[in-house]
């Protein structure tokens, strides 16, 4: 169905679509509670369960271009089933695993499936939502993503404590039933079914994989990596396949508003490192308060996420996306200026967290508006490894700069001002990539 042909929006796919993607994004929370009753069970320590996410966000990133690509060629609605029946079978082989190594096989599997809810969603959106509904749509799936995420870190406390770890990576079931029953009523085949990957395909992903992988573990004290992950990155550039993707990326309308999305993620950095040592180490908060202020981010996140679909809607979204990453660099601003308490850290978190709301969902419309038809998947995959690569590289590169200025609230202020450098070099490139 081509974008001049959607004659109505359909909202039960939207549904269906952020319940998938709740699952898949809060896989990271979940499994973290449970790590050291995982390590006690399983004789494995602190730094070997560390994998149990890097497992995870690994082949998720790592594969989340050729996945779209996949999708691209493949029935939407037969590759959105499919990735969800994946979730839940590696789910189970994760919950079951007799030894560590099962464990972390299970998870790479539910990392490589996750990647196909990821590379989907765009598909999904173009198939079932109007062109001027989109960003209420996106503003949607970004609330339920938001709002269900809050309850799923404390959600998987209770149930480890009640029936143990394993119980944990088995509660999404019934959530990812419901997200395949309404998938399966509402989403609409075009008859393509499932194709098999090709070996150009195979090839894309493995070297994409390997230089994304590369990447992303350079930042966990091992530089030397990044010259490694050249190798593949080059290799995959010299590919005929790559060239339809280099040529989209290429497009200022999308490449660049992509470069923002990348460094503006980045903005992590504040809220898994900086605001929880900040607390505890300066302000001498315990955990509790860490998670306050945390929340107040969160919340300002969602309260704007639905205001963000109607105003991107109306306005367009490069507008609102520049009044996100402002606003956003705004909050950074604040939060360089001296930290009384926590109550004054968190309405500065507040502030943050609006210009996230805003942000998140007119960048995904922007993103999705610069990709040619027939290329939605692989713009749903480019645009989940430039949110992950920046989410990734944020904390460490917060980390190192709060180092260097001998930590404490030096440290805090040096780490917030690097990262807002980086939030308006991406204000800069959203700017440059406005459409004359």
């Amino acid at each position: 169905m081509t974008r001049e042909a959607q004659v109505r929006t359909r909202w039960a796919p939207v549904v269906a679509l952020a319940v998938a993607m709740l699952v898949v994004t809060t896989e990271m929370t979940v499994a973290a509670v449970v790590l050291p009753s995982l390590g006690s069970e399983l004789d494995v320590g602190p730094a070997a369960t560390a994998w149990v996410l890097l497992a995870y966000t690994l082949p998720m990133a790592a594969v989340a271009i050729p996945a779209g690509r996949w999708v691209d060629r493949a029935d939407v609605r037969s590759a959105f089933l499919l990735s969800l029946i994946g979730v839940a079978v590696a789910s189970v082989l994760t919950a079951v695993a007799p030894a560590f190594w099962v464990l972390l096989v299970g998870r790479v599997l539910q990392g490589v499936a996750g990647s196909l809810v990821l590379a989907g969603y765009m598909p999904i959106v173009v198939a079932a939502v109007r062109p001027e509904q989109r960003g209420r749509a996106i503003g949607y799936v970004i609330t339920i993503m938001t709002v269900g995420g809050l309850a799923g870190a404390p959600l998987g406390g209770l149930v480890a404590g009640a029936f143990g770890w394993r119980a944990v990576f088995l509660m999404k079931l019934p959530v990812l039933a419901f997200a395949l029953w309404l998938g399966w009523r509402s989403l609409r085949g075009d008859g393509r079914g499932l194709p098999l990957p090709d070996r150009g395909l195979v090839l894309e992903a493995v070297l994409l994989g390997g230089a994304v992988t590369s990447v992303l573990l350079a930042f966990e004290d091992r530089v030397w990596l990044l010259g490694i992950g050249l190798v593949p990155a080059v290799w995959w550039g010299r590919l005929p396949a790559s060239r339809p993707v280099l040529t989209v990326v290429r497009r200022r309308l999308f490449g660049l508003p992509l470069l923002t999305l990348s460094l503006v993620s980045t903005l992590a950095g504040v809220m898994f490192f900086l605001v929880p040592y900040h607390v505890a180490d300066v302000l001498g908060g315990s955990p509790e308060d860490v998670g306050v202020a945390l929340l107040v981010f969160v919340a300002g996140v969602a309260a704007l996420a639905l205001v963000s679909g109607s105003l991107t809607d109306r306005y367009g979204p490069w507008l609102v996306a520049m009044a996100g990453s402002v606003v956003s660099a705004l909050g950074l601003g604040l939060l360089m200026l001296p930290v009384t308490g926590l109550v004054d850290l968190c309405w500065r978190l507040g502030v943050l967290g609006v210009g996230q709301g805003l942000f998140n969902t007119a960048m995904n419309t922007l993103v999705m508006a610069g990709a040619p038809e027939g290329m939605e998947g692989a713009a749903g995959g480019l645009s989940a490894t430039a949110r992950m690569v920046g989410a990734t590289v944020g904390p460490a590169v917060a980390a190192l700069a709060a180092g260097l200025a001998g930590g404490g609230e030096a440290g805090f202020r040096t780490g917030v001002a690097v990262l807002a450098a980086v939030a308006v070099a991406g204000v800069v490139a959203l700017a440059a990539g406005r459409q004359r």
